[in-house]
């Protein structure tokens, strides 16, 4: 549940869905079956619950872009998709945004 629109029947929390896909480059293969090891996920669903209890946001792109600003937060992760979905805006469907960043300076 968010503040996610511009209409004025979006002024109350929706439900908003997320999914994310990064891509994570390790230096190495991994030396054990250990979560100090990889990146773990929780920093990411932590965040995005951050951002769901702030002031909201207008556009599900500025969202998306927002959500790809905190995964970038561990240098590991190389490249983020993300995708909102606005699950009850409208009676008769649901929609969305999916954006795809590199990080930045890094060839694609």
């Amino acid at each position: 549940m968010m503040h996610l629109g511009i209409h004025a029947h979006e002024a109350a929390p929706q439900r908003v869905r997320l999914s994310v896909r990064m891509t994570v480059v390790y230096p190495a293969p991994l030396r054990e079956d250990a979560i100090d090891q990889v990146l773990d996920y929780d920093f990411v669903r932590e965040g995005v619950h951050a951002l769901a209890k702030g002031p909201g946001f207008a556009l599900q792109e500025t969202l998306c872009e927002a959500v790809a600003a905190l995964c970038f937060s561990d240098a590991r992760v190389r490249e983020v998709w993300v995708q909102s979905m606005k699950l009850d805006v409208y009676p008769d469907a649901a929609v969305g945004c999916e954006i795809t960043r590199a990080r930045p300076g890094l060839p694609r």
